[in-house]
């Protein structure tokens, strides 16, 4: 398809794909806090590798002017999602552009036509698969510090989303907390009570294969957690033992702090990683054959981590179970010299974000969105 010299080209083969992914790199390349994706990560997402795409349609485009790459857009139909919340909905993702307003109308264009001709009645996104995909472009704070599993976006991304009629379907907000000031006593007290009241008690791992007995109950409880989030779908098994093979082997023990009642049921959770910006600055892109090196230094070296994942089970919530996992985090990170630690994006108005806004010395970093329109 050439629409104003612009040509729309379909990726299907795996070299294409290659160019897909890179395509951000190379944009961004000057960019400090762009951070690339690894190609192996990227690859089994977008590949049949991906158990989602079991239940999910999807198309990938790029678009070229005179021969050059100048964007990428994915379409993603989530089937489940759709079934899940009573709607007719298109994703978009890995969308990323030029600062030329024509390139990102014909690469949306696509994702538009593909759900119309899939009967979809609106379009949304930045969105992946699943939540545990990249999500969500930023509305304020453009310049400040990446996690490394949020998306980047300049800010005329923003404008041309606007400018293309769509409006803001849900809003995130990421912040910046102060992991070494001193558990407050009151909290400390607190926690006590709701442990002793509930019979609760916390989880300290002392070796790795102490957790795996609770890997697949972690997933299964961030699902009951997770469920009323805007457009979560509960992960398949499938797909949890993809998660469990990708993560669990590198958990930092100390930064897993997971809440049980009397009958070991995982009611509550909070995972934290080490800080690798500066790894995957390093290894643009690709792990081998050196860049391991830096993920492995950052690994045992590190004074800033990335709240990652956090939930309390449905069960639970408005107990102040919340404040058990944040408690126990920041002890630990007081003990292993962590300084700063960055939250992943919250629906603005959930706990977490009570607790760090009331309880916690914290700094608002950015704000994020997804968007939608009616086709």
């Amino acid at each position: 398809m050439k629409m104003q010299n612009i040509e729309i080209k379909e990726v299907v083969s795996r070299r294409d794909i290659r160019k897909f992914i890179k395509f951000p790199n190379e944009l961004f390349k000057d960019v400090p806090t762009y951070l690339p994706p690894l190609m192996g990560d990227e690859m089994s997402l977008l590949t049949s590798k991906n158990p989602s795409r079991e239940y999910c349609d999807f198309k990938m485009w790029m678009a070229f002017r005179n021969g050059k790459a100048v964007g990428r857009v994915a379409a993603i139909i989530n089937r489940r999602g759709n079934e899940h919340w009573g709607k007719k909905a298109v994703r978009f993702g890995w969308c990323d552009f030029i600062e030329d307003y024509d390139v990102f109308k014909a690469l949306l264009d696509q994702v538009e036509q593909f759900g119309k001709s899939m009967g979809m009645e609106e379009i949304e996104g930045p969105l992946g698969f699943t939540d545990m995909d990249k999500e969500c472009w930023v509305i304020e704070g453009f310049n400040e510090r990446q996690n490394l599993s949020t998306l980047y976006n300049p800010e005329y991304y923003i404008k041309f989303i606007e400018k293309a009629g769509f409006e803001i379907a849900c809003r995130w907000g990421q912040y910046k907390i102060l992991a070494s000031q001193p558990i407050p006593d009151k909290v400390a007290r607190l926690n006590e009570v709701i442990l002793k009241r509930y019979d609760l008690r916390i989880l300290r791992f002392k070796k790795r294969k102490e957790i795996y007995p609770y890997a697949r109950k972690f997933f299964h409880t961030l699902n009951e957690s997770f469920s009323i989030l805007y457009d979560f779908v509960p992960l398949t098994e499938k797909e949890i033992d993809v998660y469990i093979k990708e993560y669990f082997p590198y958990v930092n023990l100390k930064f897993a702090n997971f809440v049980v009642d009397k009958d070991d049921n995982l009611v509550a959770f909070g995972l934290s990683i080490p800080d690798l910006n500066k790894a995957y600055k390093k290894a643009n892109g690709h792990l081998f054959p050196f860049a391991w090196i830096y993920f492995l230094r950052a690994l045992r070296k590190f004074d800033t981590i990335d709240l990652l994942l956090n939930g309390v089970h449905p069960d639970w919530q408005k107990r102040g179970v919340h404040s058990i996992y944040y408690a126990e985090m920041n002890g630990n990170a007081i003990k292993c010299g962590v300084n700063w630690s960055y939250s992943n994006p919250q629906i603005i108005g959930n706990e977490a974000e009570r607790i760090w806004n009331t309880t916690y010395k914290s700094e608002p970093m950015m704000k994020r969105a997804v968007f939608k329109k009616k086709l």
